[in-house]
């Protein structure tokens, strides 16, 4: 149970780490700006932020099933990455940490085809709210998508959780605009200035997280390796 509730600890995290990387977090931002629209409106505020962030759940949830229960179900593959996961995660988290870190470089496509995502769903009312979730969330950019594909997705497999932790990670991605929401209804007017202290913080979490990251791939290659 501790093993678990540690999982959904640290899928959460990574969910928000996510949200306030700056490719996600330009997802989030044309997401409050749709979420706002509704502002003399308290219910469709937290509705449509809600379903929005439904929409991420349903998205990484989806993907996770079929990416974890693709790896486990193999009878083969799955005995094979029981015994010799930490082969290959060692390796493969000390990469991720070091994008985290910046110290590797990939091609972004910052901004591509949000606009006109919104734009789009705004035509489909409440439900839409939804819909930009789902696509937002399939938006993956080099962070976002090595956060989840290397180091969620580690995480669910070895956990054997081929939904539970790709939906939390999915409930933290979409905080920042339930946040809002909250904060709109209630009438706090300090959101710009909280939103950028959060962004502003983004910068030593990620460098909190990625160091982190390296350093466990480093302990798990040396261990792999020396057998320490």
């Amino acid at each position: 149970m501790n093993t678990l509730l540690i999982a959904i600890g640290s899928s959460l995290w990574l969910g928000i780490l996510t949200s306030i990387s700056p490719c996600p977090l330009a997802t989030n931002i044309a997401a409050i700006s749709y979420v706002g629209r509704h502002a003399g409106n308290s219910g469709l505020v937290l509705a449509s932020s809600a379903l929005y962030t439904l929409g991420r759940v349903v998205a990484y949830a989806v993907l996770g099933v079929l990416v974890v229960a693709s790896l486990l179900s193999a009878p083969g593959l799955s005995v094979w990455l029981q015994k010799n996961m930490n082969l290959f995660l060692g390796p493969f988290l000390i990469l991720v940490g070091m994008i985290l870190l910046e110290l590797i470089e990939l091609p972004t496509l910052k901004g591509i085809g949000l606009n006109w995502a919104k734009t789009r769903v705004e035509k489909l009312g409440l439900a839409g709210s939804g819909l930009l979730g789902i696509l937002f969330a399939m938006s993956f950019c080099p962070v976002s998508a090595a956060l989840f594909f290397g180091s969620l997705v580690p995480l669910a497999i070895t956990n054997e959780s081929k939904m539970l932790l790709p939906a939390v990670y999915g409930v933290g991605t979409g905080i920042p605009v339930l946040i809002f929401a909250v904060m709109l209804v209630f009438g706090k007017n300090s959101f710009g200035k909280f939103f950028g202290q959060v962004t502003g913080a983004e910068k030593w979490l990620r460098a909190i997280t990625g160091t982190s990251v390296l350093l466990v791939g480093v302990y798990i290659t040396l261990q792999q390796v020396y057998h320490v």
